[in-house]
């Protein structure tokens, strides 16, 4: 089984979108780009009472829709979520960029053929920036396969928020 929910950006997009809440922690993937698990911590401390919902994702806390068009005046970020078992599943993506949804929500059911440019996965890295290289797609050229579920993302080194970085 495969279950991820997270905010994929740049480590300081990452950073400003954390800002002082504790259950957030960054972690570093391949190609510049760091990785958000959204948490059930998280989902509950970042989860705005009344808000509306991000549409097509199952896991978005009411009211994130805000928190990520406001980061993404700095940078590009992106939600995902995928669940798979026994090699069927679906995959949810959406990217914000200079302060507006510019990519999806795409959604990939369980059963339907992934599209000639890619799952909504790679659609939203790729417009992060991220490149297949020599990996069969910006999913594994980014490391996303190291974990099988988001908690599995904590591991202890990780489970505080990494130390600032220096300059």
């Amino acid at each position: 089984m495969y279950c991820l929910q997270a905010v994929i950006a740049t480590e300081s997009v990452l950073r400003e979108l954390a800002g002082s809440t504790t259950e957030a922690c960054i972690i570093p993937l391949g190609q510049h780009l760091w990785l958000l698990p959204m948490t059930d911590a998280l989902f509950d401390a970042v989860t705005v009472a009344g808000a509306l919902e991000l549409d097509g994702f199952w896991k978005a806390p009411a009211g994130f829709d805000r928190l990520l068009t406001t980061c993404s005046e700095t940078g590009p970020v992106a939600y995902i979520e995928a669940e798979y078992f026994g090699g069927a599943g679906t995959q949810t993506a959406q990217v914000w960029d200079a302060g507006q949804a510019v990519l999806g929500p795409l959604r990939l059911a369980e059963g339907e053929p992934s599209p000639t440019t890619g799952t909504p996965i790679s659609q939203a890295l790729r417009r992060l920036g991220a490149a297949t290289g020599n990996h069969v797609d910006e999913f594994a050229a980014v490391g996303l396969g190291r974990h099988r579920d988001t908690d599995d993302w904590l591991t202890p080194r990780n489970r505080s928020r990494p130390v600032e970085p220096t300059t």
